[in-house]
């Protein structure tokens, strides 16, 4: 049995008050930036997204902490590649980029490796 490089990572995002005190249009917008985010993560070199799930239809108002709003589960080849997804929170602009997404959102990145049930 061969050792994995890469790391599973959960990227667990909460989203914040700002969120929910926006008007719909800036709520569009962080959408727009969201989904840029999601984009952004699946499209690193190396990185293999494996799901992402939403806690939106059973979780209403912000999400300081666990549980959390939504997840994305990825294998990632490094933990440069970590830092470089949770970065999309400060670095991606919503609407007309006076603001970025971590305004409205927070993600906490839990790394570990997969594990391999032996049979």
């Amino acid at each position: 049995m061969s050792e994995s490089t890469s790391h599973r990572v959960l990227f667990c995002i909460g989203i914040n008050q700002n969120f929910m005190d926006a008007t719909k249009d800036e709520m569009g917008d962080v959408w727009q930036a969201f989904s840029a985010m999601m984009k952004g993560i699946s499209d690193l070199p190396g990185v293999n997204v494996l799901g992402i799930m939403d806690d939106d239809r059973i979780q209403v108002g912000p999400s300081a902490s666990a549980p959390w709003t939504a997840y994305i589960m990825a294998d990632v080849p490094n933990l440069e590649t970590v830092i470089e997804s949770c970065n999309f929170f400060r670095s991606i602009p919503v609407g007309d980029g006076t603001y970025s997404l971590w305004k409205y959102a927070k993600v906490e990145a839990r790394i570990g490796r997969e594990l391999v049930v032996p049979s």
